[in-house]
């Protein structure tokens, strides 16, 4: 059970709304990708300075491969520019990159791009941004499924599987669950984001497309999240007996 915080240690972003920001201007859905390249630039830096530990970014799901070909092919190319141009400024504020997701249906020249920039920053401790390219809860689920009966059948194990246990197996086991999720351009539903770890987290839906979301609206977004209570099954009774006990206590 995640402890309650006036700031969420780890924030979950749809970045959703490209396109229909550029159709909105008469501009190719292209333009809308790139635009939107600067919101995350923004928000990074946003979660930085609210000292946000963890930010993971929906760049690209499982199910994205079925647009047009030729978004996916300039989606492609926008992740291969992103990582060669902003890696470098990211380790020089001190943020680590991780890439989570079935990577193997990327090319070489991603992969080893990836890499690279991962084993690049992986000393940095100032935020963790993580990225889920060609990413899908579901998908993520069954991995661990698969790796939990593999490292069971090498051992020879049969016995109870709990959360604690399956959880180590997730993509993102590294990182705690997500105390916010965010997402743009109007939708209201996860799309097969992060199944298993957005179990209790709070749930934030903006109309803004992604384009326009700056650190002003990351703002309100964590305000939103400060003016939630957060009970994980409990009541708030026994959320003011906590908070009085611990009030006590520190006196």
């Amino acid at each position: 059970m995640p402890d309650s915080a006036a700031v969420p240690r780890h924030i979950a972003i749809i970045m959703d709304g490209n396109g229909r920001w550029a159709t909105q201007r008469r501009l190719p859905r292209a333009a809308g990708h790139s635009k939107g390249v600067d919101a995350v630039r923004s928000v990074v830096e946003g979660c930085a300075r609210h000292g946000v530990e963890y930010l993971t970014l929906f760049a690209f799901s499982s199910e994205n491969w079925r647009r047009p070909t030729e978004e996916v092919t300039f989606l492609l190319r926008l992740f291969v520019t992103a990582l060669e141009r902003e890696v470098a400024r990211m380790h020089a504020n001190g943020i680590r990159l991780r890439v989570v997701g079935d990577l193997g249906m990327f090319n070489d020249r991603i992969q080893d791009l990836v890499r690279r920039a991962e084993q690049k920053t992986a000393q940095n401790t100032r935020l963790t941004l993580t990225i889920a390219a060609n990413y899908g809860g579901r998908w993520d689920i069954l991995q661990a499924a698969r790796k939990v009966a593999e490292e069971a059948a090498s051992r020879g194990e049969v016995g109870p599987l709990d959360e604690a246990r399956f959880a180590e197996h997730l993509a993102m086991a590294y990182a705690p669950e997500p105390d916010l999720f965010i997402r743009t351009g109007g939708e209201q539903r996860v799309s097969n984001f992060l199944l298993w770890q957005l179990a209790y987290t709070e749930l934030y839906f903006t109309e803004q497309f992604w384009p326009d979301f700056d650190a002003d609206a990351l703002d309100h977004a964590i305000a939103s999240f400060q003016r939630r209570e957060r009970r994980f099954g409990r009541t708030s009774a026994q959320l003011t007996e906590q908070t009085q006990g611990a009030d006590s206590l520190s006196c």
